[in-house]
C-alpha cells in the first residue's frame, strides 16, 4: 500500500498543488511556516476525513475561498484507488471514491491506512486523557468500521443526553425521557470499551520488544486501560449516578472519560517519569501503531512523520529510521543533516517554499 500522487486546490496556503510521491522515502524540507505540514495534512485528511489538528473544515480552506479539493491516488495490491474529497465552508465534505460518492465516512477506511507522528505526539503520555483517547480512537477507526459507527453513535447519543439534562432543570418533567438515552449510551458505550480493552491487549504484546531495544534492554513497559466503567457495571453506575449528572448537568459515566496508565519499570510515568522516558514511551506507542495495523491488515500502513527527528536524540533518531524501511514514509524537516548523519536512504526530496515545492 501506497500513495501514489495529491493534487490540492485552495488548501491552506496553497493555491495548487500536484506533487507524486515515491513508494519509498519522500523529504519535504524548508523553512518552518512554508507548508511542509499542510502537505501531510492533506494526506490524512484525504485517507481518515479527520485533521490530525482536530481542525474543521472551514479552518482548512485556503483564506478568501468557499471550496477545497483533495484528490490522492492510492496504490493497494497493485491496483490504483482514486479518493476525491471537496471541502466546503458551510456544508459536509463530500467525498467519492473511484468517482463513486459515498455517504458514510467508513465507507472509506481501509482504502489506505496512516499512521501520523507529530512533536505534539511526544507529550501524549504527560498530557490530559483526552489525548490518550484521541490516540485510541483515531487508530481504532481506521482499522474498525464498527467501532467507527458506535463511536460516532455513542457521541451523538452522549451529545443529546447532556442537553436533556440541562433541559431538565427548566422543565423537570423530561425527566422520565432519561432512560431511552441512557439504554443507548450503554449499549453503544459497552462495545466501545470491549473493543479498547481489546485493543490495549495487542499494544502490549507489540510495545513490549520495541520499548526493551529502544532502551537498550533497561527499560520494561506496561500499558494499563483505565475505563471509567466497566462493561459488566456500566448501566448500574449510570442509574447511580442520576443525581450527580441532574446536578451539574453532565454525563459523568462512561468511555468519554477513559484513559489509559503508561507505566516503566512498574511506575506510572505520567507522575514520576521524567521527560527522556515519557518521550521514549510515546516513540514505543507510535511504532507499535505501525507493526499492529501491519498485523491485522496484512500490509505495511503509510507512515507521516511531521518534524519528529529534531525532536529525538540521534539514538531514537537511528532507531526510529531503521524501523521504517520498508514502509513508504513522508517527513518534514527544515534539513537533510539527520539523514545524511544516519546515512539513511531518501528516494525522493522535496523542497518547500511559500506554498511552492519543487523536486530536487
Amino acid at each position: 500500500m501506497y500513495i501514489e500522487s495529491l493534487e490540492i486546490k485552495n488548501f491552506r496556503n496553497y493555491e495548487y498543488l500536484c506533487i507524486e510521491f515515491h513508494s519509498g522515502t519522500n523529504i519535504l524540507y524548508g523553512d518552518n511556516a512554508q507548508g511542509k505540514t499542510n502537505v501531510l495534512e492533506a494526506v490524512y485528511l484525504c485517507g481518515t476525513t479527520k485533521s490530525h489538528k482536530g481542525s474543521k473544515d472551514k479552518e482548512i480552506i485556503r483564506f478568501d475561498q468557499e471550496e477545497s479539493h483533495i484528490r490522492m491516488m492510492v496504490n493497494k495490491d497493485g491496483v490504483s484507488h482514486k479518493i476525491d474529497m471537496h471541502l466546503k465552508k458551510n456544508k459536509s465534505k463530500g467525498i467519492a471514491i473511484d468517482g463513486v460518492p459515498i455517504k458514510k465516512a467508513s465507507q472509506l477506511f481501509g482504502i489506505v491506512n496512516i499512521v501520523f507522528f507529530s512533536p505534539e505526539d511526544l507529550n501524549i503520555i504527560k498530557n490530559g486523557p483526552s489525548e490518550r483517547r484521541r490516540f485510541l480512537d483515531l487508530e481504532l477507526c481506521q482499522l474498525n468500521k464498527i467501532y467507527l459507527q458506535d463511536l460516532s453513535s455513542y457521541n451523538k447519543v452522549l451529545n443529546q443526553r447532556n442537553k436533556l439534562l440541562k433541559d431538565i432543570s427548566f422543565s423537570p418533567q423530561l425527566e422520565s425521557t432519561l432512560d431511552v438515552w441512557d439504554q443507548q449510551l450503554v449499549s453503544y458505550g459497552k462495545k466501545i470499551i470491549s473493543v479498547r480493552c481489546q485493543f490495549m491487549q495487542e499494544l502490549n504484546d507489540i510495545i513490549k520488544d520495541i520499548h526493551k531495544n529502544l532502551t537498550g534492554g533497561r527499560e520494561e513497559i506496561f500499558l494499563e486501560y483505565e475505563p471509567n466503567v466497566s462493561a459488566d457495571s456500566f448501566e448500574e453506575e449510570m442509574s447511580k449516578a442520576r443525581g450527580r449528572d441532574l446536578k451539574f448537568k453532565m454525563s459523568s459515566i462512561g468511555p468519554h472519560r477513559d484513559d489509559f496508565c503508561v507505566k516503566v519499570n512498574g511506575i506510572d510515568i505520567r507522575k514520576y517519569g521524567s521527560q527522556g522516558q515519557q518521550r521514549t514511551a510515546a516513540l514505543s506507542l507510535k511504532l507499535s501503531e505501525i507493526y499492529l495495523v501491519k498485523k491485522i491488515i496484512k500490509d505495511n500502513p503509510v507512515l507521516l512523520l511531521d518534524d519528529v527527528l529534531s525532536e529525538l536524540d540521534s539514538n531514537r533518531q537511528n532507531y526510529l529510521l531503521q524501523s521504517i524501511k520498508e514502509i513508504q514514509t513522508m517527513i518534514t524537516c527544515t534539513g537533510l543533516d539527520e539523514f545524511i548523519q544516519n546515512q539513511f536512504s531518501i528516494n525522493k526530496v522535496f523542497r518547500v517554499i511559500d506554498g511552492n515545492i519543487v523536486t530536487e
